[in-house]
């Protein structure tokens, strides 16, 4: 059963709310220019192209992974911490343009939403900072009781 199914048995959908809206499962697939052929088996898309996922403007949705734990976190260093918060700022852009494309084609929510993936980006980006934080606080600890 598809998404659309599903969310048509959960919603109470009258004759005037489908004649005023019309929603459709096809989904806006960005054209192959945009993506240069190469020898490369991955090619990574530029400029505006960065932050759409799969080639597509709302790319069907599937599961994810959860969100970073904070000693996880721990346990990286800080090159690794920073290139993670820029994967993770990157997510959220491409889920902000996402929510965007939906909005612009009044989608319902029920039919379409990323909130559990933006709330997963938000929530190892807030543990990201705290763990930061947490050394930037050791380390001034340290370089005060050496002064002392």
């Amino acid at each position: 059963m598809s998404l659309l199914q599903r969310a048509g048995r959960s919603v109470n959908w009258s004759a005037a709310t489908l004649a005023s809206r019309s929603i459709t499962t096809t989904r806006v697939v960005l054209s192959a220019d945009a993506f240069p052929a190469s020898t490369a088996s991955t090619t990574k898309p530029t400029g505006l192209y960065q932050f759409f996922e799969n080639n597509e403007a709302l790319p069907k949705q599937n599961w994810t992974g959860r969100a970073w734990k904070a000693q996880e976190l721990r346990q990286k260093s800080f090159e690794d911490l920073h290139k993670l918060w820029y994967v993770l700022l990157k997510e959220r852009n491409v889920l902000a343009t996402q929510r965007e494309e939906a909005a612009r084609l009044k989608l319902p929510k029920q039919i379409w939403t990323n909130q559990g993936r933006l709330k997963k980006c938000q929530k190892s980006m807030a543990r990201i900072k705290f763990v930061l934080y947490e050394r930037q606080r050791e380390y001034e600890q340290q370089s005060l009781e050496q002064q002392s």
